[in-house]
C-alpha cells in the first residue's frame, strides 16, 4: 500500500513507520522538521506545517491509507491558555488539512486512521469503559470529541475511519514513562495521588501492531480503545515499575502539591478510567504485551 503517516517522526511514529516498511508498504512521513527528524528506515520525509495545503498534499491524494499521529504533546508543560490553544490547534488543524487534501484528489484512501485518547471518557472511578461509553467533561474530553468529529467526516468520502483512543504509551526514550523513571532510579518513586485511579496503558509495539491490524481488517472501524487488556491502578503500575527497576515504590506524591504545581493538567494524572479494548479483543488482535510487568521489563 501507499501510506501517508502524518506526525510519523514522533514518539509513536518511530515504532509505526518501521513496522509498515518491514511489511513492504511504501511510506511517506509528513513532518514539521524533515531535516532534523531521525531517519526511519527508508521512508520518504516530506515537510508540512499541519495547517495549510502544500506540496505534501499530492502524497495524500495518491495514498491507499492515511494515518494521523500529529499533535503537540499534552504532558510537556502546565496547561496555560496559550498552551491549551496549541494543543487543540495542532490536532484539529492537522486532521482538517488531511481531509481537505483527500477531498481534492480523484482517488480517496480506503482507510483513515486517526489518533485520539482515552481522555475522551473523562474520569471514571469504577466499571469497564468500552467504546460505547459516553464522553466525559473537561478539557481533554472536549478536545477528543472535537478531534474525532473532524476525523469521522472522512467517512463522507467513502473512507473507513478508525479512531484510536489511546492510553498511556510505554516505550523507550519518550512519553510519560520517561518522566516517571528518574524518581524511581533515585529510590524516591511511588504512586501519584491516592494510587487507586485507573491507569490505562499500552506498549508502543502494540500501537504499531494495532495500526497494522487496522489497515488489513475491514471489520475494524469507528472508535477503538487502544489499551492493553491488563489495565491496572496507579499503585499497581508503580509497584510493577519499581520491580522492573529493582527499586521500591514507597513514596507517594500527594494530590495537593501536584495540583498546585500542574494546575488543571494534574487532573489527567490523578484520575483515570478502566478502559477495555473490546473491539480489538472481539476481532482477535493478539497483544504482544497484554500485561504490565512484561511491558515494563521490555522498556526499562
Amino acid at each position: 500500500m501507499n501510506i501517508v503517516v502524518a506526525g510519523g517522526s514522533g514518539f509513536m511514529g518511530s515504532s509505526v513507520v518501521p513496522l509498515l516498511r518491514s511489511e513492504g508498504h511504501n511510506v511517506v512521513v509528513l513532518t514539521r522538521a524533515p531535516a532534523r527528524s531521525a531517519r526511519t528506515e527508508d521512508a520518504a520525509r516530506v515537510s508540512w506545517d499541519g495547517r495549510t495545503q502544500g506540496e505534501w498534499a499530492v502524497h495524500v491524494r495518491r495514498a491507499d491509507a492515511v494515518i494521523n499521529l500529529a499533535g503537540e504533546s499534552i504532558g510537556d508543560g502546565r496547561w496555560t491558555a496559550s498552551r491549551k490553544r496549541r494543543i487543540v490547534e495542532s490536532r484539529i488543524d492537522a486532521t482538517r488539512a488531511l481531509l481537505e487534501a483527500m477531498m481534492t484528489g480523484e482517488k480517496k484512501p480506503s482507510v483513515f486512521i486517526n489518533s485520539s485518547a482515552v481522555g475522551y471518557y473523562g474520569p471514571v472511578e469504577s466499571g469497564d469503559v468500552t467504546e460505547d461509553h459516553p464522553p466525559g467533561a473537561g478539557f481533554l474530553a472536549d478536545l477528543c470529541v472535537r478531534w474525532e468529529q473532524e476525523a469521522l467526516a472522512a467517512g463522507e468520502l467513502g473512507c473507513r475511519v478508525v479512531v484510536l483512543r489511546t492510553g498511556v504509551v510505554l516505550g523507550e526514550k519518550g512519553g510519560a514513562l520517561e518522566k516517571m523513571l528518574l524518581p524511581f532510579r533515585l529510590y524516591v518513586g511511588g504512586p501519584v495521588g491516592s494510587g487507586k485511579q485507573w491507569f490505562p496503558w499500552v506498549h508502543r509495539d502494540d500501537v504499531a501492531g494495532v495500526i497494522l491490524f487496522a489497515l488489513g481488517n475491514p471489520a475494524l472501524s469507528g472508535p477503538v480503545n487502544l489499551v492493553a487488556p491488563g489495565c491496572v491502578t496507579m499503585k499497581e503500575f508503580c509497584a510493577a515499575l519499581g520491580a522492573a527497576l529493582s527499586r521500591p515504590s514507597w513514596l507517594p506524591v500527594p494530590s495537593f502539591p501536584l495540583r498546585v504545581a500542574l494546575g488543571e493538567m494534574a487532573g489527567m494524572i490523578l484520575t483515570g478510567q478502566r478502559a477495555v479494548p473490546s473491539q480489538l479483543l472481539r476481532l482477535g488482535y493478539q497483544f504482544r504485551y497484554p500485561g504490565v510487568a512484561a511491558a515494563l521489563a521490555a522498556v526499562v
